[in-house]
C-alpha cells in the first residue's frame, strides 16, 4: 500500500464520488434529491460558492473525501473552515484515512489563515467520536436547529 495521497476535488473525479456521496447519504440516513446532489457538486466548481472539496487517493484510487466551508465570526478576526461532510469507503476504513483527511483539511485551514476548523456527528456515532477525541477538543456548545419545510 503506497501513502495516501490529499488533493482538492477535480470535475473528473465524479465517478469515483458518487458512491462515496451515497455512502455518506445512507449513514447519515438521509435521501436527497439527485438535484441537490447536482447542485452539491457543482459549488465544489463555482467561485461564487465557498465550497471546497477534497479526496483522498490510496493507490491512485479515490477512497475518502471531505467537503468544507470557510465562514467568518464574529469572536475571531479569521475565518472559520467548518468540515461539513466526511467519508471514507467501507473497504478503506480503519487504515487511518478518516483522521489523515482530517489532518490535511486542518493544514490546509491554518495554511490558508484560518484560527481553527471545527465539525460535528450525531451523538450516535461512537466510531468516529473515538477518533475526534484524538483530534481535537469536545466543544461546550449544543447546536440548535430550526428547519423551514
Amino acid at each position: 500500500m503506497s501513502l495516501p495521497v490529499f488533493r482538492p476535488i477535480r470535475e473528473s473525479d465524479r465517478e469515483a464520488w458518487n458512491p462515496l456521496w451515497a455512502g455518506y447519504l445512507e449513514f447519515y440516513q438521509v435521501a436527497l434529491a439527485p438535484e441537490q446532489t447536482e447542485i452539491a457538486w457543482n459549488r465544489f466548481f463555482d467561485p461564487e460558492f465557498n465550497s471546497m472539496g477534497f479526496v483522498v487517493e490510496l493507490d491512485g484510487e479515490v477512497v475518502g473525501m471531505a467537503h468544507c466551508t470557510f465562514h467568518n465570526s464574529t469572536w475571531l478576526p479569521t475565518p472559520d473552515l467548518y468540515l461539513e461532510d466526511l467519508f471514507v469507503s467501507k473497504e478503506h476504513r480503519r487504515k487511518g484515512l478518516g483522521e489523515f483527511l482530517i489532518n490535511e483539511c486542518a493544514k490546509f485551514a491554518k495554511e490558508a489563515g484560518s484560527s481553527r476548523m471545527y465539525w460535528m456527528t450525531q451523538r450516535s456515532n461512537e466510531v468516529a467520536q473515538n477518533l475526534y477525541y484524538k483530534l481535537a477538543e469536545l466543544s461546550e456548545f449544543i447546536i440548535f436547529k430550526k428547519d423551514f419545510k
